[in-house]
């Protein structure tokens, strides 16, 4: 049996665990492994490093921003001016709690502050 097959019957995986990210096949083979206690997998600290690539997300896309143009964030002193902004930080915490954020965004796009504080983290991960 391989990374790449059922953990109860080699067969291809179509689903994983919620919690031990191990791959099953189908309802039975959750149930089957369900049976047994299992476990977060172990935290990898080299996908903590800075110096990590996109390779480290778990489904990157051809939009993935790569790790370290993320980390470049907290240093971007426009990004810090912005967030000293009281409202800002109201509508970033009401966009976090959001179920339906997408539709926020399209209203805050409208608010000068957070069109300057999206233009600055686009400034840093796309011009980097």
């Amino acid at each position: 049996m391989t990374i790449d097959s059922c953990i109860q019957c080699g067969e291809t995986p179509k689903y994983k665990c919620p919690t031990c990210r191990q791959p099953y096949c189908s309802v039975l083979c959750c149930k089957l492994h369900k049976e047994k206690p299992c476990a977060p997998p172990q935290h990898d600290v080299e996908n903590d490093l800075p110096n990590s690539s996109t390779s480290n997300y778990e489904f990157p896309t051809e939009d993935t921003v790569p790790i370290e143009k993320l980390n470049l964030l907290e240093q971007s002193k426009d990004v810090k001016t912005c967030l000293e902004n009281p409202h800002l930080r109201q509508i970033l915490m009401e966009l976090d709690k959001s179920p339906h954020p997408d539709e926020l965004m399209k209203k805050y796009m409208q608010e000068p502050i957070f069109t300057e504080f999206v233009d600055a983290c686009l400034n840093i991960v796309q011009n980097t």
